[in-house]
């Protein structure tokens, strides 16, 4: 049995035989997380001391994060003590995992490739969840990961779900899926979601279908917002066209700044930000060191943001991501 040190000062005990992650949760200390399958760094931490063992070979740390000792949780075994460059997850309520059943209420094609989908749930199921998680969508014996799009006040869950070629799940939903069918949901689950916060900015990056989550939690803290009056929130949205942008904020409420702007990187006549959402966070001149960012959408992106935010000052901690990746 080997001790773990977060850089907090908890501890816990982790035997060679169990992930970081895992040993973790049974001393009721959540780590940062998301898909707990090593094919997101949602979960990466860094070792600062001691020796750990992959489970499964990991392909998504890059050479420069493995040179830096960064390890999955999910998916690295001490083989000795260690001490880590983390903190857990705190006093943040995690609403118990579940599978209820969900019929599907709409579904709006709003792009070629795009649908947004909305369940509604049993009135009985009581389903909670923190804006930003997501869910697995179960339909027989295919189980996809939606992030959830609005937020936890109703008992229908919407979500923006993209088509992958010879997707499994693509093909029921674009395809062959009828009002009124009977699905099953599992969560909610992952650690995408706002903390509470002594910086000044809070920066939401979204790509795509990223923008799911972070909507969540603008439609949270736009419900709730005395509690948020104190930050700025800035919204840069990526996209190639005007066209590809999902979701538009409507910021109606005086007493909170968020500041919204679309990024484009192809379209002509464009007179807003242009090129990456990373890079208009620079442009705008945001104070990094007092700022948070949440960024979600395309793996490319997320790896990129982290490193060229950090350069210009944001701190390691204070950068949250949730990574969208394909399935079949």
């Amino acid at each position: 049995m080997y001790n773990i040190t977060l850089k907090n000062g908890k501890t816990f005990s982790c035997d060679s035989d169990t992930t970081i992650f895992d040993a973790a949760l049974k001393a009721n200390i959540t780590l940062e997380h998301s898909c707990l399958k090593s094919r997101c760094k949602s979960c990466a931490v860094r070792v600062i001391s001691g020796k750990t063992e992959n489970i499964e070979n990991e392909l998504v740390l890059s050479e420069e994060e493995l040179k830096q000792n960064f390890v999955l949780s999910c998916n690295a075994k001490p083989i000795s003590d260690l001490s880590l460059n983390v903190e857990d997850l705190g006093n943040i309520k995690f609403f118990d995992k579940k599978i209820v059943p969900a019929k599907i209420n709409l579904i709006e094609r709003i792009r070629s490739n795009v649908i947004k989908l909305t369940l509604r749930l049993p009135p009985t199921c009581n389903f909670q969840f923190n804006s930003g998680q997501y869910i697995n969508l179960i339909k027989d014996n295919i189980k996809r990961s939606y992030s959830i799009a609005n937020s936890n006040n109703t008992n229908q869950l919407e979500f923006f779900i993209d088509k992958y070629e010879k997707g499994l799940m693509s093909k029921y939903l674009f395809e062959d899926a009828q009002i009124n069918d009977l699905l099953r949901i599992e969560g909610p689950l992952g650690s995408f979601f706002l903390r509470e916060s002594k910086y000044k900015n809070i920066i939401f990056l979204a790509t795509g279908t990223g923008i799911a989550p972070i909507k969540s939690i603008l439609d949270n803290i736009l419900e709730v917002s005395n509690d948020y009056s104190k930050h700025i929130f800035w919204l840069f949205i990526g996209a190639k066209f005007e066209d590809d942008i999902l979701w538009h904020p409507e910021i109606s409420d005086d007493k909170i700044c968020i500041n919204y702007i679309p990024v484009l990187s192809q379209q002509s006549g464009w007179t807003g930000q242009k090129g990456y959402v990373q890079n208009a966070v620079l442009k705008e001149e945001i104070n990094l060191e007092n700022s948070q960012v949440y960024a979600c959408g395309s793996s490319n992106m997320i790896n990129d943001a982290k490193q060229t935010l950090i350069k210009n000052s944001l701190m390691e901690d204070n950068f949250f991501s949730d990574v969208f990746t394909e399935s079949n």
